[in-house]
C-alpha cells in the first residue's frame, strides 16, 4: 500500500493516520522524497482502502502487490521524466543520446570527445573517473581531479556528465561535478550505497548486475527511491550467461517488461551489453525499437589507442553516423507507435 500525503498534513494527522494504518496489521514506513511525502504499509490482509482513503491529510491512496511499491507502475501511471536542467531530459516519448569513453584519460581526449558530441547535437558524456577493473593493474581513471577537469570543459559546452560512483565516500565530493551519478553493475546489489544514494538531490542510473534479473534491478532502484531519491533511470547493459560469443548478452526482453512494471525511465546500453564493436550499432538501433527512453554507448577519436574496452568502443565517424539513425529509427517507431 502506498499513501501519498498532502503537503500540509500535520503531525497529528499523520500520527493517528500510522496508528489506523497498524491496527488492521501494516507495518508502515514514511519515505519523503523531493517531490513527495508517503507511508509505505507492508502486509498482506485485506481491507477496504475507503476507511484510509476519507481521512484527512491524504492525497491518494494505493494498493500495489509488488514487492518495489515506489517504482512501480501501479500507482504512478504517468512516467517519470528525469529534467537534468538547460533543456536536457531523460523521459518517455523522447529518446535521450548518452556517449563518450570508457575511462576519461586526458584533457585533450576530453576536449576531442565534447567537441565531436557538441557536433552531433549529443548533450550528455559518458565517462568513468573511477574505474573497477577486472586486473589491480589496469588503468583506474583519473579520480576526482579527472572529474573536475572535464566537468569544467563539458560545462562551458552545455554537456551533461553521467559518471560511475563506486563507493559511499566518494558521493559527497563528485556531487558538485556530476549530473547523474551511474551506479555499475558490480555495485547495483550495493545497499549503503544506494541508501546514501536516496539522500542525493541528483538524479542516479542504475545498471543491471551481472546475472541480475529484472525484479532485482528494480528492486535496487526501489533501495534510492525509499531514500528519497524519485530522479532515477534503468539502465539494461547485457546478462552473464553461458554465452561465450559475446562480452554479454543483451537482454532487450527486459525493455519492455520494465516500461510495463515501472514508470521510471529506461535507457539500454549496447557497447557493453555485446561488448563488439561492429555490432554495437545493430544493437543499439534494437533497443530503440524495443521501447528504449535512450541509448548510452562508447565513443573514442581512436578506440584501438583507448585505455579501457576499446574492443567495444566506436570512433568518431561510427559514433556520428550512430547517432544519426538513433534519431531517425526513434523517428520511425513514434510512426508505429500511431499505428
Amino acid at each position: 500500500m502506498i499513501i501519498q500525503l498532502k503537503e500540509d498534513i500535520s503531525e497529528k494527522q499523520k500520527n493517528s493516520l500510522i496508528q489506523e494504518v497498524n491496527e488492521i496489521g501494516y507495518k508502515v514506513t514514511e519515505v519523503k522524497t523531493q517531490l513527495g511525502n508517503y507511508l509505505i504499509g507492508i502486509g498482506k490482509k485485506n481491507f477496504d482502502i475507503r476507511k484510509i482513503g476519507q481521512k484527512d491529510g491524504i492525497k491518494d491512496i494505493h494498493i500495489v502487490s509488488d514487492e518495489y511499491k515506489l517504482v512501480s507502475k501501479k500507482w504512478k501511471a504517468k512516467p517519470t521524466s528525469i529534467d537534468l536542467g538547460d533543456g536536457v531530459f531523460i523521459k518517455d516519448g523522447d529518446m535521450a543520446i548518452i556517449a563518450g569513453p570508457c575511462s576519461i584519460e586526458s584533457e585533450d581526449q576530453i576536449r576531442k570527445v565534447v567537441g565531436h558530441l557538441k557536433a552531433n547535437g549529443i548533450r550528455m558524456m559518458r565517462g568513468g573517473v573511477f574505474k573497477p577493473r577486472t586486473s589491480p593493474y589496469a588503468f583506474r581513471g583519473m579520480g576526482i581531479d579527472g572529474l573536475k577537469l572535464w566537468y569544467n570543459i563539458a560545462k562551458e559546452e552545455g554537456i551533461k556528465i553521467v559518471t560511475e560512483v563506486m563507493q559511499v565516500s566518494q558521493i559527497e565530493e563528485m556531487y558538485p561535478y556530476t549530473d547523474i551519478y551511474q551506479v555499475g553493475a558490480r555495485n547495483t546489489q550495493n545497499f549503503n550505497l544506494l541508501d546514501e544514494l536516496g539522500k542525493v538531490d541528483k538524479a542516479v542510473m542504475i545498471k543491471r548486475g551481472i546475472s541480475g534479473t529484472i525484479e532485482e534491478l528494480l528492486q535496487s532502484a526501489e533501495y534510492v527511491f525509499s531514500g528519497g531519491n524519485e530522479k532515477l533511470i534503468l539502465c539494461e547493459r547485457g546478462i552473464r550467461t553461458y554465452e561465450r560469443a559475446s562480452r554479454n548478452t543483451l537482454d532487450l526482453n527486459a525493455v519492455p517488461i520494465l516500461k510495463s512494471k515501472s514508470h521510471l525511465p529506461v535507457i539500454v546500453d549496447p557497447s557493453h551489453g555485446i561488448g563488439i564493436r561492429e555490432f554495437v550499432p545493430q544493437m543499439a538501433l534494437a533497443g530503440v525499437m524495443a521501447g528504449a527512453d535512450g541509448i548510452i554507448y562508447e565513443t573514442h577519436e581512436v578506440p584501438e589507442k583507448a585505455y579501457s574496452d576499446g574492443q567495444q568502443t566506436l570512433d568518431f565517424s561510427q559514433s556520428a553516423l550512430l547517432s544519426d539513425w538513433i534519431r531517425k529509427t526513434f523517428a520511425m517507431r513514434k510512426t508505429f507507435d500511431l499505428l
